[in-house]
């Protein structure tokens, strides 16, 4: 390993990790423009939140829980607390192969962690209160991502059993999925959602807003899965941006088509989550993937918004952004995706990737139940039906985002 090839790698992984952490504005700036007018400061202040949160409560323990170290293949390990970094060369060109240092390897890492929590913001928006939300936040930062992301990322044993998710469709984005099923469980809907007389929309304030937060989106995941290669390798990055742009460009459609045809309209909402969705179906495969196969993943994904929406909202299950649709259902897709075209496709593959979107989602699940139940019961996790109707920004910030 030369020092240029080096230097090369690391400059890369950290334009890699300034790109994904574009992506919590692209999170801010969508969840605000799907919210309703009176939560929009309710939702920029949990974006800021969750962003600081994550990256202390990684750095104090989430780290060292994702990667202690030793031999690998198990279920559990802990490195100790805060940040060490290596002697001399075993921190800098030794680590990682030459392809970045210690502490990028922890930045980076870093700003995948606080997604998580981005992910359950956007679906527990509106009547959720900020301090046991903050609270919930911190400790899946700290304990549940980090576990689940050992089991792979870390040498455990799915990574043993021959897992793959190469950036996180299952380790990031379905793990804030479930949390944000769990949270919209717990919480129920928002007041006046379902009614006698079916399901009432509750439209965003912002299309524009919204709009620029999935372009922002879109172009932080060229640092999300490029930066995944974990090394500036041409050929390995420029296939990871062109499989991740024809997924998203695909999802569009698919979301467009099936839309058309169960609404009879042009659904900017749902084509704006039909990019999101090819996104995030890509994000396991984005390495093992031709154009092709990735187009056709994309446009899965995308087709899968429409109808995973409304199958939530048959269950009264009300989720504001569409979070559990994109992360969850899309990311369970983009994981079993990997075993129907990747390079290992096959039924054994396939089962492997069952083996490890089950074990994951049970445990993520379970921990985001568990955790928000505790607040339920203790501190209360919905604020009351006045300060709903009133509006957050109001309620819990005693100020508007516009003044007019």
């Amino acid at each position: 390993m030369t020092e240029g090839l080096f230097t090369a790698n690391n400059t890369w992984m950290l334009v890699s990790t300034a790109l994904v952490f574009i992506m919590h504005l692209g999170f801010a700036t969508l969840e605000s423009g799907f919210v309703q007018k009176k939560n929009v400061v309710n939702i920029l202040f949990k974006n800021c939140m969750i962003i600081a949160i994550g990256l202390l409560s990684y750095y104090a323990m989430g780290f060292n829980l994702m990667y202690p170290g030793g031999d690998g293949g198990g279920f559990f390990g802990f490195a100790g607390f805060g940040l060490t970094m290596p002697e001399g060369a075993a921190g800098l060109i030794e680590y990682a192969d030459g392809g970045y240092t210690y502490w990028t390897d922890f930045i980076f890492q870093a700003m995948f962690a606080a997604t998580c929590c981005t992910i359950v913001s956007g679906a527990v928006a509106e009547r959720i209160k900020i301090g046991p939300f903050l609270i919930f936040c911190m400790l899946f930062v700290t304990l549940s991502y980090p576990i689940t992301g050992m089991w792979k990322w870390g040498a455990g044993w799915l990574d043993a059993r021959g897992f793959y998710d190469f950036a996180g469709s299952t380790l990031v984005h379905s793990v804030g999925g479930w949390g944000a099923l769990a949270g919209i469980i717990l919480l129920g809907p928002r007041a006046g959602k379902y009614t006698a007389n079916g399901i009432k929309p509750i439209t965003g304030h912002s299309m524009p807003l919204a709009a620029i937060g999935v372009f922002l989106l879109w172009f932080g995941w060229f640092g999300f899965n490029g930066g995944s290669v974990l090394s500036a390798d041409p050929g390995n990055v420029s296939l990871v941006f062109v499989t991740t742009s024809l997924a998203a460009a695909a999802g569009a459609i698919g979301a467009f088509i099936v839309s058309y045809f169960m609404f009879k309209n042009y659904d900017l909402p749902m084509v704006l989550n039909g990019i999101l969705g090819g996104l995030v179906g890509i994000t396991a495969g984005a390495d093992q993937m031709s154009p092709g196969e990735s187009i056709i993943i994309g446009f899965i994904a995308g087709m899968i918004i429409p109808v995973s929406v409304v199958f939530f909202d048959k269950r009264k299950l009300d989720d504001p952004v569409g979070a559990t649709s994109v992360h969850l259902v899309c990311g369970i897709w983009g994981t079993l995706a990997v075993g129907i075209f990747g390079n290992m496709a096959g039924m054994d593959q396939i089962i492997t990737q069952l083996i490890g979107i089950a074990s994951i989602g049970v445990f993520t699940f379970l921990f985001a139940f568990a955790v928000f139940f505790v607040l339920k019961a203790t501190v209360g996790i919905r604020v009351d039906e006045e300060e709903e109707a009133r509006g957050l920004d109001i309620g819990e910030h005693e100020m508007q985002a516009y003044q007019i």
